[in-house]
């Protein structure tokens, strides 16, 4: 089965899943045995290296997202997202908005959970691939409990989030944002939106694609919101002596109370994953984060300007962040493969016989180039 693999060494494929350089040190901390074996820290006493390594990681995502608490062991970024529908619900808001533009896996991810709890989800179309603020102030009203939007969002095009949340907000609903990590190094932080809680996918933060996981899910919120989170919360203490400590906090939780009145299905511990996040990001620093998304906007842009040269023009003429959406005159398929036969994982192909690619830091300019000398050749032919 191993041999069924093929691992490409040149990728340029995003749509939540991304191909990042991982310093060296990630591994080599998160690889000991202390750190692989640990289980749910219940025991504060006993577990303190472990709960201080869920704090640094909720300490770093708070001022990644601009936000006042966050948690930790959410399963993924979809996961995430869907529970942070019902830290919004309430008996008279049971609706919900999610905007079109959102990652169709996340959307249906969301539908599960709605199913059967009384939580209907409404669509925001999307207009020229980015969500359209008209019909959400039209479908917005009393009953809205909150508003969920991808920055960037699916197509990788740069969102007005700012103004999405103002009408959401005047509405009385709450704003949720779905996030990129990396991207948040240079675009506005939720907070500075107006966010009420942000969520996303932590895999870019130091994880390997690895086939589709294990990944991290992250959840911020805002301190009013801060009661609601689902997952673990640990917190800074001090002990009898008066030395620093840390314990799990707010813990009228899921798995300390009777399964019907829980919020949330969040059990098991994600928290190798939360300290993966943690090394990579004390690692990279604030400098490092900006320096890989810049590479990533500036390797996306000089990608998208050549192969345009070769007849494969862009969708959509918005602001975005290292992802977009070209046309493409041969069946996807057909130059897909040819891409392949060289060793590149070419973009995604979506709807309506178009593209999504992406570039990274890791995407090399002769790379790129080689990509598109190989697109032209197939448009030629």
């Amino acid at each position: 089965m191993a041999e069924k693999n093929r691992i490409f060494p040149h990728i340029f494929r995003g749509a939540g899943a991304y191909c990042h350089y991982i310093p060296a040190i990630v591994k080599s901390v998160t690889s000991k045995e202390d750190f692989v074996t640990a289980y749910t820290p219940y025991q504060a006493e006993i577990s303190q290296g472990n709960l201080q390594s869920i704090f640094e990681f909720q300490t770093m995502i708070c001022q990644l997202t601009g936000m006042e608490a966050a948690n930790a062991s959410v399963y993924d970024g979809a996961s995430a997202a869907a529970e942070s529908i019902f830290m919004c619900k309430d008996r008279k808001r049971t609706r919900v908005l999610v905007s079109e533009t959102v990652h169709p896996q996340v959307i249906r991810t969301m539908q599960t959970y709605c199913y059967g709890r009384d939580t209907e989800i409404v669509t925001v179309p999307a207009k020229d691939g980015c969500t359209d603020l008209e019909m959400l102030a039209q479908l917005a009203d009393e009953t809205t409990a909150c508003f969920y939007l991808q920055q960037p969002n699916y197509y990788g095009i740069l969102e007005d989030a700012g103004k999405a949340g103002e009408i959401i907000h005047e509405k009385g609903g709450k704003f949720v944002m779905g996030c990129n990590p990396i991207a948040l190094a240079v675009i506005k932080t939720p907070a500075e939106c107006g966010a009420d809680v942000a969520v996303g996918e932590g895999q870019p933060l130091g994880l390997p694609l690895s086939f589709g996981g294990p990944y991290l899910g992250f959840m911020a919120a805002t301190r009013e919101m801060m009661r609601k989170l689902p997952g673990r919360i640990v917190g800074e203490t001090v002990d009898f002596e008066g030395k620093r400590g840390f314990v799990l906090t707010l813990q009228a939780r899921e798995q300390h109370i009777r399964r019907e009145k829980a919020s949330s299905n969040i059990c098991s511990n994600q928290a190798l994953c939360a300290m993966t996040a943690s090394v990579y990001l004390s690692a990279m620093g604030p400098d490092g984060l900006a320096q890989t998304a810049t590479l990533c906007t500036s390797k996306a842009h000089y990608l998208q300007q050549l192969l345009e040269e070769t007849g494969l023009r862009p969708v959509y003429d918005k602001p975005y962040f290292h992802e977009f959406v070209t046309e493409c005159p041969v069946p996807a398929e057909t130059l897909l493969k040819k891409l392949e036969e060289h060793g590149i994982l070419g973009g995604l192909p979506i709807e309506g016989g178009r593209i999504l690619w992406c570039a990274t830091e890791m995407n090399a300019k002769a790379d790129i180039e080689k990509l598109a000398g190989l697109v032209k050749e197939v448009l030629s032919a």
